[in-house]
């Protein structure tokens, strides 16, 4: 079958559609994988699980995330196809929500986060390929943005925990879990008809082959940065993730409401994030945002363990800081791309977020959670909160990649 060409990247029409069908497509792909975060208190009442069991469920689903946003995205390259596996991942992980609601046990309940994994892992890095094949070069680091944080957090962290909280407060935690499934089902529809297969850009038979082995993307500099600054903030964000509504709920004492209220509040941030940092990123360049907003991220764990105001602070506190993962369309999406090209695109950005799933997200939540069995939950924030010291620290080392950033400076007379 003949690949179809997308229409070119100025027309403003095409770009917003698939702008607004990809957003809405990876926000609920984030509210599946978020609802056990946001379920958590009342998913491990019921059967019993421990800290580290609740860590553990996080590292499963980060595992199998890792291997398929790779594997898939190389796969996805190798053969020049983006939409049958989008649509493939939307309709797997929404039965695998439903399957989340029908588990009876510590093990049945891991067995669908990991099979969820294997189906989201590479809905992102297809996601932004998508996204900056359809992109204009002026807005192709605000698109991705967008995608990733404007929707992801605002139907991933913001609005999931406002619903899923309350149909389980009103039914219980399973049913939350059977709503949760059904917009993927629908948006799979939407896309396969309203969204055309990217055109691939020509090629040069004079040119050499581009490897897509790991090591040989691994080679380039800013790769293996955006690779270990990915290890540091997921690691940091899916701790977070996991152990501060379990932090709200235990050592603050907050009721239900309360922390859901809190965490509706704070999903809304990522949002204004990812369109701050990626519209800046578009003007001044890559590398100053991301290292801002990484040590940024820091801040969060620190006013739950240290500041004793009231709410309304202490959540404004964690907005400001959840702003930092804005930074992610950048070192997952946006910097591999401009490194290596669209070409490879897919495999580049699944290439970090592996790194980055595969280290912080599996190890970090089990490794946290056994410690604050034993310690304490305090030790879980104090984790998050170097992870994400230690990304601002690697993120001083990236180069620059935007391209009108390096023509100004060419023009200029400035290094690049």
């Amino acid at each position: 079958m003949a690949t179809v060409a997308a229409p070119q990247s100025g027309l403003r029409g095409y770009e917003l559609r698939v702008l607004l069908l990809l957003g809405l497509a990876y926000g609920f792909a984030y509210f599946d994988r978020m609802a056990l975060t946001f379920l958590g208190p009342e998913v491990k009442a019921e059967l019993g699980l421990s800290n580290e069991q609740v860590g553990w469920l996080g590292s499963g689903l980060s595992a199998t995330w890792a291997l398929g946003a790779y594997f898939v995205g190389r796969w996805s390259d190798s053969i020049g196809r983006r939409k049958p596996f989008l649509i493939g991942a939307l309709v797997l992980f929404s039965f695998c929500s439903v399957l989340s609601g029908l588990a009876w046990s510590f093990g049945t309940l891991l067995a669908t986060r990991i099979v969820m994994g294997l189906a989201e892992g590479p809905f992102l890095p297809i996601c932004l390929a998508i996204m900056v094949a359809a992109s204009a070069e002026s807005r192709r680091g605000l698109n991705a943005g967008i995608v990733q944080n404007v929707f992801g957090s605002i139907i991933g962290t913001a609005l999931a925990p406002f619903i899923l909280i309350r149909i389980a407060e009103a039914s219980d935690w399973r049913m939350a879990f059977f709503i949760s499934g059904i917009p993927g089902l629908i948006l799979a529809l939407l896309i396969w008809r309203f969204i055309q297969e990217p055109e691939q850009p020509p090629a040069d038979a004079s040119a050499p082959k581009l490897s897509l082995a790991p090591w040989a993307m691994l080679a380039e500099r800013n790769m293996w940065l955006c690779g270990l600054i990915s290890c540091f903030a997921v690691g940091s964000v899916v701790i977070g993730s996991i152990f501060m509504p379990l932090y709200l709920d235990g050592p603050r004492g907050y009721d239900p409401l309360t922390r859901a209220n809190i965490m509706t509040m704070v999903g809304f941030c990522p949002a204004i994030g990812g369109v701050l940092v990626t519209a800046l990123s578009d003007r001044i360049g890559r590398k100053l945002p991301l290292i801002v907003f990484a040590f940024l991220m820091a801040l969060a764990p620190a006013a739950l363990l240290w500041f004793q105001g009231p709410v309304p602070a202490l959540t404004a506190l964690i907005f400001v800081s959840w702003m930092g993962l804005g930074t992610f369309p950048l070192f997952m999406g946006v910097i591999p791309a401009e490194t290596l090209g669209r070409a490879r695109a897919a495999t580049a950005m699944g290439l970090v977020v592996m790194i980055g799933e595969l280290t912080g997200g599996v190890f970090g939540p089990p490794i946290a959670g056994r410690l604050a069995d034993s310690f304490g939950l305090d030790v879980a924030l104090y984790i998050q909160g170097g992870l994400a010291l230690a990304a601002g620290v690697a993120a001083l080392f990236v180069v620059e990649t935007n391209p009108r950033v390096l023509a100004r400076r060419a023009q200029a007379g400035a290094p690049a």
